[in-house]
């Protein structure tokens, strides 16, 4: 657990980056911190491992007061990502994450087997690691940041907008590694973001910063999209935040429709395996499904590929890519009207 109580930040200049912060930061968790630029969320997320420090207030973690240990030494107890992941270029992959096992004085061919354990542990292969950082892709090189914080088994990560160097589709890649990650070693983890998505998908809590240093909200993410606490939270989590909702609801509210059913001229094409191809029309057209879902997915997933569909139909499949069901617009439509009709309702 972290706990700030009534942190501030202030310069030699009297520029207030962070103003009387208290918060909660749950163990085994992720914790996303989101706001404009220049509101104070990375300077809160560097004074957890002092590298900033706090002008008041007093910052622990697990009860012990940051300020009564030495700094180096809680640097090295943390695990710390940063944007474009901060490796040595002159170092190999397996010495970018030997780094801090070394620094702890683990001899320097265990530290290199831990290395290599780590490397796999974040999805790269074993080849890449007698490369160098420029001989990788952003990608490869963030997961080599996150082994890198991860080796030596650290109870706290911080990452400082980890992946806003990326492209989008690695970016998402990236961002289901770290759920999969946290699913498997219960981290706490604090996380930095421009990006109030990224928040809502990775954060188990989410603190939303305003200018000056405020924390403007704090809690679980449906709840924040739900109930914004005020205009700012509203305004910065967009007016789609109705849409944003629905990604905290299962795909399995909405009814399922046989896999033969013809929609408006259009009925759906499988292989030989029983795998949708497309959308058959009746002048013998092959229409794009535009991606399908199983029942991991999210209502929010499900209502993007009905909009995208020219069909207007969302294709689930089973473990095995089979087609097995069809979601219709019009009943997806009443999915949505029922929730919807709840939340004005509220709690009976």
């Amino acid at each position: 657990m972290i706990e700030f109580e009534h942190v501030s930040k202030e310069y030699a200049d009297g520029t207030l980056a962070v103003g009387d912060l208290s918060m909660v930061i749950p163990t085994g968790e992720i914790t996303a911190f989101v706001g404009p630029s220049g509101c104070g969320k990375t300077t809160s997320l560097r004074m957890i491992n002092r590298m900033v420090e706090p002008t008041g207030g007093t910052i622990s973690i697990d009860g012990v007061d940051n300020a009564r240990r030495d700094p180096a030494e809680l640097r090295r107890s943390i695990g710390y990502v940063i944007q474009a992941a901060g490796l040595f270029p002159h170092r190999t992959v397996l010495d970018n994450v030997a780094t801090v096992p070394v620094l702890q004085g683990v001899s320097r061919r265990e530290a290199r087997s831990r290395a290599a354990e780590t490397l796999e542990r974040v999805g790269l292969d074993p080849a890449l690691a007698k490369r160098y950082p420029a001989q990788l892709s952003g990608g490869q090189q963030q997961r080599v940041g996150v082994a890198r914080a991860l080796v030596s088994d650290p109870a706290t990560l911080i990452m400082d907008e980890p992946f806003s160097a990326v492209d989008p589709v690695v970016r998402e890649a990236l961002q289901s590694e770290l759920l999969r990650l946290q699913d498997e070693l219960r981290k706490t983890i604090v996380i930095v973001t421009h990006d109030i998505d990224e928040a809502i998908r990775l954060g188990d809590q989410v603190a939303v910063f305003a200018e000056g240093g405020r924390l403007a909200q704090f809690g679980p993410p449906a709840e924040i999209l739900a109930d914004p606490a005020d205009d700012f939270v509203a305004g910065f989590v967009g007016r789609d935040r109705g849409y944003r909702s629905l990604s905290f609801a299962t795909s399995s509210l909405v009814p399922v429709q046989p896999v033969s059913t013809e929609i408006d001229g259009l009925r759906l094409e499988l292989d030989d395996a029983g795998r949708p191809l497309g959308w058959r029309s009746g002048e013998g057209a092959l229409l794009p499904v535009e991606g399908t879902f199983d029942a991991s997915h999210t209502l929010r997933a499900v209502t993007n590929l009905v909009i995208l569909s020219p069909a207007g139909a969302a294709v689930r499949v089973d473990a095995d890519g089979r087609a097995d069901g069809l979601v219709l617009q019009a009943d997806l439509a009443v999915v949505l009207a029922e929730r919807q009709r709840a939340r004005l309702e509220g709690p009976a």
